[in-house]
Order: structure tokens, then sequence, then C-alpha cells
């Protein structure tokens, strides 16, 4: 197999379409679905079952899938050390943050980052805090940024900014009007909440905790896998929500959500590295320009 038919099969299996895949990898879909049958056919083996337009992976398709990411992850961790070897006006920086740092904390520094250095590509990819530790643990991505605890020894963390949790519910909920809720009151109402492995679930739970309510208590009566769709789930009346500011703003502001008379303790957002992988000059960079904002002067080549 080639590093060329993997990237091709993981394109696939994440977009789930042939065609949207071939789109992505700038591709003709018979150059995508002879990549796919290739590989399939030299091993034997089906990696998907086709339904309609679409492909969806199968068992073997499923267990593959890690290991295929894996060797590319390693292909292009080489490519990045060689490329570390010149001058900062070339490379590939690959990031995992998690869903609030991805679409508020983070763009402004990327933007700013790739001003002054045009030639290294940033890719991203969004999850939760426990996707984000998997994939710097891994090596699928050599900086993390999360808002969730990390307990995992072979990664270094460090905190670089703050973010504020805040209990949402709609104007016409009874906390709306209410100047204290307690311990009771917390576990007697229905909750909208992010997926376990989610920093802001993680946050929520850990500062219930220290507030002796026991988060397994809670009547949780939906659980969804973006910040998004807690805060419409929230806004058309499932139940108290908890977000971020950032996130929670144009609700707020228009009315739709206010904040319950529940104080949260400020969480860090931490930038996580793996302790013993070889640490690239283009992430050093983004570290110190666009994370601490000590940056040369625009055209220094670092």
């Amino acid at each position: 197999m080639t590093l060329e038919q993997l990237r091709i099969f993981v394109m696939v299996a994440e977009r789930e379409h042939v065609t949207a895949a071939a789109l992505a990898l700038n591709l003709s879909q018979s150059a995508v679905s002879n990549a796919l049958s290739s590989l399939e056919g030299r091993h034997g083996v089906r990696l998907f079952d086709r339904i309609g337009r679409g492909v969806r992976l199968n068992e073997a398709g499923r267990a593959f899938l890690p290991e295929a990411r894996a060797v590319l992850a390693r292909a292009d961790g080489a490519q990045a050390v060689l490329a570390d070897l010149t001058q900062l006006n070339r490379g590939r920086l690959l990031i995992f943050a998690s869903q609030t740092i991805a679409s508020y904390w983070l763009p402004a520094r990327l933007v700013a980052f790739h001003a002054r250095r045009p030639g290294i590509e940033l890719s991203v990819s969004i999850g939760n805090t426990q996707e984000a530790m998997q994939a710097v643990r891994d090596g699928a991505a050599e900086l993390g940024f999360v808002e969730g605890e990390v307990d995992e020894p072979a990664l270094s963390l460090e905190v670089v900014g703050y973010d504020q949790l805040v209990v949402l519910v709609r104007p016409d909920h009874p906390w709306a009007r209410r100047s204290h809720i307690g311990p009771q009151d917390i576990l007697a109402t229905p909750w909208v909440l992010r997926e376990q492995g989610s920093g802001t679930r993680s946050s929520l739970e850990d500062a219930l905790a220290n507030l002796d309510v026991a988060p397994g208590r809670l009547q949780v009566v939906m659980t969804l896998p973006s910040n998004d769709a807690v805060l419409a789930a929230a806004e058309a009346g499932a139940g108290a929500a908890a977000l971020s500011t950032s996130v929670a703003a144009a609700s707020l502001a228009a009315g739709r959500l206010v904040r319950a008379p529940l104080d949260l303790p400020p969480r860090p957002f931490r930038i996580i590295r793996h302790k013993a992988r070889h640490r690239t000059r283009a992430a050093d960079a983004f570290v110190a320009e666009a994370v601490h904002g000590v940056a040369p002067p625009l055209g220094a080549s670092g």
C-alpha cells in the first residue's frame, strides 16, 4: 500500500462520500475509487459498505482506520523533521483544539502567525479534550489546545489563558427569576450537556462536585456533541446548559437565554505537547509568537 492510498482511505472514511473526498483531495472521483479498489483488492478485504451514493466503514474498515491515521501521522512527523532542518519559511504544523478554543480563542492567533510565517501550513483538527489528548499522544498533532483536565504522563501541560463557564436558561425558566440556587435546585432541573470527554462537561462536573453536588445525579435529558447543538437545545427549552461566555454571547445579548445565579470558577486553557517527541521549530515559533506574543520583526527567518 502507498501513503497516497492511505490518505485517500482516511479522507473517504471521514467524509463517507467518494465525491466529497475527491474534491477535498483535488482528485478525480475515478482516481479515488481506483485507489480504494486497489487497496482492498491487494489485501483481499472490503473496507467499506456501499450504501446508495455514500459509503460507510465496515468492521474491517473501522479496525484499519486508526492504523492508517497513525502511519500518516508518522509520515507527517518525518516530513516535519526534515523541513525543520531549514529556515522557518516552509513546513506544516498539525494542531488539535477543543471546540471552544478552536472557534473563539485560536483563530486570531492562527491569522497572526500566518501573516508572519506564510510558508508554514497550519492544519487544525477539532474535537473534544480527550480526542485532542489522544491526537498529541499518538503523534497525529504536535500541539493540542484544551479546556479540560488532562491526565497523561507522556504529555506536558501549560496554562495559556482562561475562560468563564456560565449556566444558561431560557427567560421563562424558574431560575431566571431567582437570586440564588442551591444543590437541590441543581438536581431538580433538566440539563442538556456536552458529551463525556469534553472540557466543557468535565469543567462543569468538577465545579458541581466542589458544591457537593454529585454530577451523576443530574437529570441529563440530552447529551450533544457540539456547543452549537447544546446552545440550540437550551434556547428551545430542553433544560439548563453550561457553556463558555464566548459561545453564549450572542444568545445572551439577544435575550434568548439568561445567566442563572450559579457562579462557576474560571477554567484554564492549556496547551499540551508530547514530552518525548521531536519538537519542530514551527511549533516552538507558534507557541512563542502566537500564544505568548513574543514575535520577531516581520520577515525574520527565525
